[in-house]
């Protein structure tokens, strides 16, 4: 596995935890999103333990970009963030779990098994925020709210964690039609950040 953190010390720290467990290997470690997005695709972690904070390319920005590349490797965020807007962004961009840095040795190598072995570890307060942003009744979607068939495609697009560059690229546009089209969605579904969006996205037909 491999870790992408900014904070040399932290690095450390997590890379002696890993390398002191019999079950796993630590490959490589990061203190850039530039260097990693360039580097793990050859290293071929099986899990990659990502921050969000980092200088240039956020965590976010950097797992949408490397799992394009990489679609089998799981990353699983090792945050201070817990914030909705942070975790359903990351979540969107291709992160299987999401847990606060403040987890014990124990609780982080158990959460590395879990996403191995195919689940999605969250530490508990997380989880509960993710099951209330889904648990809002549909009727909180106004029945008259009506997307465009291009403001769909630009939500469609934030929804898999698309950078707003991405985004125009992908329709022909300019990056400053994409924050007009972003601006419509926001007031059209009554939200106010990338995560609500995202989440409010689950309330349209699958096929439209």
């Amino acid at each position: 596995m491999s870790i992408v953190d900014d904070d040399a010390p932290v690095r450390k720290i997590l890379g002696e935890w890993i390398s002191q467990a019999s079950s796993f290997r630590c490959v490589s470690a990061y203190g850039d999103a530039e260097t990693a997005v360039a580097s793990l695709p050859k290293d071929k972690p099986d899990v990659v333990l990502m921050d969000i904070n980092l200088a240039g390319r956020s965590g976010i920005q950097c797992v949408a970009k490397l799992k394009a590349l990489m679609p089998k490797t799981q990353f699983l965020m090792l945050t201070v963030y817990e914030d909705t807007d942070h975790i359903f962004d990351a979540l969107a961009a291709g992160a299987t779990g999401y847990l606060l840095k403040r987890r014990s040795r124990g609780e982080l190598l158990d959460a590395i098994r879990q996403v191995h072995e195919g689940g999605s570890p969250m530490t508990s307060y997380i989880a509960r925020k993710v099951v209330q942003a889904f648990q809002r009744p549909r009727s909180e979607l106004p029945a008259e709210t009506t997307l465009s068939q291009r403001e769909y495609e630009v939500l469609r697009l934030l929804a898999r964690g698309s950078a707003y560059k991405t985004i125009a690229d992908n329709l022909g546009i300019s990056i400053s039609t994409v924050n007009t089209y972003i601006m419509r969605i926001y007031e059209k579904l009554h939200v106010h950040s990338r995560g609500e969006a995202v989440a409010r996205y689950s309330n349209f037909p699958p096929n439209r």
